[in-house]
């Protein structure tokens, strides 16, 4: 039976719209559509990103009609162009029944009805590419592609899933680590988890993992001091650090469980994902109870209850919950 050769390179269509409400995922792949069309070096001479506000149509059509100088095509970008479109919609019609072979227009809509004609006419000539919030199970998948799509990289789905734990689940921000870290691994041909451990080695997650560590070890103000430098350090932390410490605690919970019935903690490592300092996790476990981690997931569901409503801060009402737990005898074995 004969071998079929490597399939074809999808042609480069005319004119792209990308459709979208969620904005950082749009310009994720705004991006990654602008890196396939052009090479770095084309940009200067082949790219015009233009403002929807400032610029007329026609000056956008003489951009797609310039001829190309150094470079393989002219590309056109006008984000958010709903209103754009809207009001030049006739022309761009014209546009579209003749578009320049040696321009590439890009519009970003938020909405793109199906019944007008220019989502009939863009069905012949270019390609509508609709931008939709993943679900969270399909992150890492999404991850997997992005890497070895843009940078070329390998990611593994452990790396891929822990990423995700330590970065949230905003798509957008996830891509943009996924650049970081492809640039961290320079020449290597995959994106490790080492790559993540040292990139991101003190985000929120671990700053939580230091703050619980220190409770567990009775050191109250130590405690305190290392939870006000995750506020200071990290703008974001008033939105995060519930989720942060929450992460912890539900694996402690999944882990305690998995140790009374007598699981090797090798097993139990792998299926949790514990990934780095496994010793001191499991020292720390042996030290409390299954019924105390419950007590203190529910207190961190009051204490996110708590800041949602406006009742309090999130820096004052996460002091409050670590004077609690430090109160309550965090490093006790109470059972």
């Amino acid at each position: 039976m004969a071998k079929s050769g490597p399939e074809p390179k999808k042609e480069t269509a005319l004119i792209y719209v990308i459709l979208g409400k969620a904005e950082s995922l749009v310009g994720a792949r705004c991006r990654q559509l602008v890196d396939q069309l052009l090479e770095p070096s084309e940009r200067i001479t082949g790219f015009f990103d233009a403002d929807p506000a400032q610029v007329s149509l026609q000056e956008v059509l003489d951009e797609l009609r310039t001829l190309p100088f150094l470079t393989r095509r002219r590309v056109v970008l006008i984000r958010a162009a709903d209103d754009f479109v809207s009001n030049n919609r006739e022309l761009l019609e014209k546009y579209f029944d003749r578009p320049c072979p040696t321009g590439v227009l890009i519009l970003t809509v938020s909405g793109w009805p199906s019944n007008t004609k220019l989502a009939r006419k863009l069905r012949k000539v270019g390609e509508l590419i609709s931008v939709t919030e993943p679900k969270s199970w399909q992150l890492p998948g999404r991850l997997i592609e992005y890497a070895r799509e843009v940078h070329e990289k390998k990611l593994s789905k452990q790396t891929a899933e822990i990423l995700v734990e330590l970065a949230g689940d905003d798509l957008g921000r996830l891509y943009g680590e996924i650049d970081k870290l492809a640039l961290f691994a320079d020449k290597d041909k995959a994106i490790t988890l080492g790559h993540v451990e040292s990139l991101i080695g003190h985000n929120r997650i671990f700053g939580a993992f230091q703050v619980i560590d220190a409770v567990m070890a009775g050191d109250v103000a130590a405690a305190v001091e290392r939870l006000r430098k995750m506020f200071a350090e990290d703008r974001s932390a008033e939105y995060t650090v519930v989720g942060a410490f929450a992460f912890h605690v539900r694996k402690m919970f999944g882990a305690k469980a998995m140790l009374e019935k007598g699981e090797r903690t090798d097993e139990i490592a792998r299926r949790m994902r514990i990934w780095s300092n496994k010793d001191k996790f499991f020292a720390r476990l042996r030290r409390i109870g299954l019924r105390q981690i419950g007590g203190y997931l529910q207190q961190l569901g009051e204490t996110d209850y708590a800041i949602k409503r406006g009742q309090a801060t999130p820096q004052v009402a996460m002091e409050q919950l670590v004077l609690s737990l430090a109160g309550s005898g965090g490093g006790a074995n109470s059972m």
